[in-house]
């Protein structure tokens, strides 16, 4: 019979004991943990179990509901991947006209940075569809002046195509609840400055002209908030006051934007992330268990 594997994943705060009973309500109904990867932050605890499933003694909806149980009866959150399900994500990128992100992520789905594909380009102008279309991706545009048909239109688009994942690669237009609501959580933006500071359109402009000696972008979840979803990664640049022009500054902008939205990516679908409590916690992740064990 071959080997049956899945990832037990539980969140949740942490308490005495916790390993012990998962191990125990597992060992007990034949299934062998291969191995474990534990770790808490800021009290919050998270567990990701590798177990063979092949001579378990239960039927598979028997064994999810008894995990769950158990998880609820502590107040964790239980969540049961099957190796043969997994499948790569499906990733929307959605454009206005700045190139740089998009590029980026062309050039990491080439070097197998992220395990998921991009399955289409959408965006308010047809501005970036030949960068798409060299790279033999399909692009589509519906125009923004109708902005509740637009929206519409993105929503009926990605939920049709089943995505995974929606990017906005510098994509200048607010989100409405029509498009964040079937995606929530699974909305990756990059914005142009360290979250809170610099809102709206010019933020190098505002850090150069307020004289500030550091500036950098924000990649995070879109709530309906504006740019005040879960903080994925954040990271800076110097200004050379004196020496840097407001292009320089925006230059430096520009490619980190593209390398942190390209990190939140891959953390998002390598599935090394979890939010709780809208807040973002990394953790080891299933692709990690999973990909050591395959290649073993």
């Amino acid at each position: 019979m071959a080997q049956i594997r899945a990832v037990v994943s539980v969140v949740g705060q942490d308490q005495k004991g916790v390993v012990a009973r998962f191990a125990t309500f597992l060992a007990e109904r034949g299934v062998n943990i291969e191995d474990l990867s534990q770790h808490v932050v800021r009290g919050l605890f998270m567990m990701d179990m590798l177990v063979d499933l092949t001579d378990m003694t239960l039927s598979l909806d028997e064994l999810v509901n008894g995990l769950q149980e158990t998880g609820k009866q502590i107040e964790m959150d239980v969540r049961v991947s099957l190796s043969t399900q997994r499948r790569d994500k499906r990733v929307a990128v959605l454009v206005s006209k700045e190139p740089h992100c998009l590029e980026k992520l062309i050039e990491d789905q080439r070097e197998g940075l992220f395990r998921g594909s991009i399955d289409c380009v959408l965006g308010n102008h047809e501005t970036l569809r030949p960068v798409a279309e060299a790279a033999g991706i399909e692009f589509d545009w519906k125009s923004s002046t109708d902005k509740p048909a637009h929206m519409q239109w993105l929503a009926d688009t990605m939920v049709k195509r089943k995505i995974d994942l929606v990017v906005l690669a510098r994509y200048m237009q607010i989100l409405t609840p029509t498009v964040v609501e079937p995606f929530r959580h699974r909305i990756i933006n990059i914005h142009p400055s360290l979250l809170p500071h610099f809102p709206g359109s010019a933020p190098y402009r505002q850090a150069y002209e307020q004289g500030v000696r550091v500036s950098g972008c924000t990649a995070h979840f879109v709530t309906e908030d504006l740019d005040e979803g879960p903080i994925i990664l954040q990271d800076v640049f110097h200004i050379e006051v004196g020496a840097d022009t407001p292009e320089d500054v925006r230059d430096k902008g520009l490619e980190l934007e593209a390398n942190v939205l390209s990190k939140a990516v891959q953390f998002f679908c390598n599935e090394q992330l979890v939010v709780v409590e809208d807040r973002v916690v990394f953790k080891p992740g299933l692709s990690t268990l999973l990909d050591e064990h395959d290649a073993s």
